[in-house]
């Protein structure tokens, strides 16, 4: 037992001291262990046939239905399958692609942000999967899975950072770009050859979201502010140190961060006599156009003070 509260301990700390990337992870690792722990209860208690069966109306509850009537009754899985998985493949190639381009999104425009693009790359990609399932063949009764949301993160980093380069397993150094291209032209092949073609469909809306996020937050509007504003919200109902339902706000910040802190940050503010504004989009442009290793420290030391703000 002393193992197991070790290990409980060590979660815990993660989920409090780590990333929003990190705290994602955790909690799809959390519910990927939980549904497999009821599957295999069910199994052990009961015939096979009976427990798969059971198993699968239970899942079923918590996916995003492709029927229309069936969400009337449960509509929760609009937001509940985009953190269900049911297979090991399924969920340990969504939890590398979800560190890849996570950690990548929050670096160059802050850990506040990935959460809500997280949220509506799942979210018009639910509703992309749905209206696939009423026109398209080949689509399933359901859909689960974090892939739209996680092809929001790809898509938002390959808008920040095309060049950024990243270390693959057996491939070496590759680009961003090539691996969402990549993401891409594979879902773009399996809705051509109508295979799980509302997944596929899911992916590609997911993607748009993320794309579409940064423009808009490059054009001065942050689409996650109302998404936070509900989070902080919720937390402050139960939140000991605050009277419950009063929501302490946090001070509004631009589209792209421009107040930075400690040492680091002061020499940044002074370097060139640049606004942060115009510093922070140059050096997004650098990346752009050269890639993130040719920044110089001072460049990199500046980001990473943004992405702590």
């Amino acid at each position: 037992m002393a193992v197991f509260r070790s290990i409980w301990e060590d979660i815990k700390h993660s989920f409090r001291a780590g990333n929003m990337v990190t705290r994602l992870v955790i909690i799809n690792f959390g519910v990927f262990a939980a549904v497999n722990l009821v599957h295999f209860l069910l199994w052990v208690g009961l015939p096979a046939d009976r427990a798969n069966e059971l198993f699968e109306q239970g899942l079923y509850l918590f996916c995003m239905p492709g029927n229309g009537t069936t969400l009337l009754w449960h509509p929760w899985g609009v937001l509940t399958s985009m953190f269900l998985h049911e297979g090991f493949g399924h969920f340990l190639g969504n939890r590398i692609t979800l560190y890849l381009f996570g950690v990548i999104v929050g670096d160059l425009i802050g850990d506040r942000r990935v959460l809500p693009i997280y949220l509506m790359g799942g979210l018009v990609g639910n509703v992309l999967y749905f209206i696939s399932a009423q026109f398209m063949p080949y689509v399933g009764t359901y859909a689960l899975g974090a892939s739209g949301a996680i092809m929001a993160l790809a898509g938002a980093a390959l808008v920040l950072a095309p060049d950024y380069r990243v270390m693959l397993i057996l491939l070496g150094e590759v680009k961003v770009k090539y691996i969402v291209l990549i993401l891409v032209l594979l879902d773009l092949v399996g809705i051509a050859n109508q295979s799980n073609t509302g997944g596929h469909a899911a992916h590609i809306g997911g993607f748009a979201m993320g794309c579409l996020f940064v423009y808009r937050l490059r054009d001065g509007k942050d689409m996650s502010e109302p998404i936070n504003g509900l989070l902080d919200r919720i937390m402050g109902w139960f939140s000991p140190s605050r009277p419950r339902g009063k929501v302490v706000r946090r001070k509004k910040q631009p589209a792209f961060k421009t107040t930075f802190g400690g040492a680091r940050g002061n020499a940044a503010r002074d370097a060139n006599d640049l606004s942060f504004q115009e510093k922070l989009d140059a050096i997004l442009d650098k990346i752009k156009e050269q890639g993130y290793e040719n920044l110089t420290q001072e460049e990199k030391d500046f980001l990473f003070d943004a992405s702590k703000r």
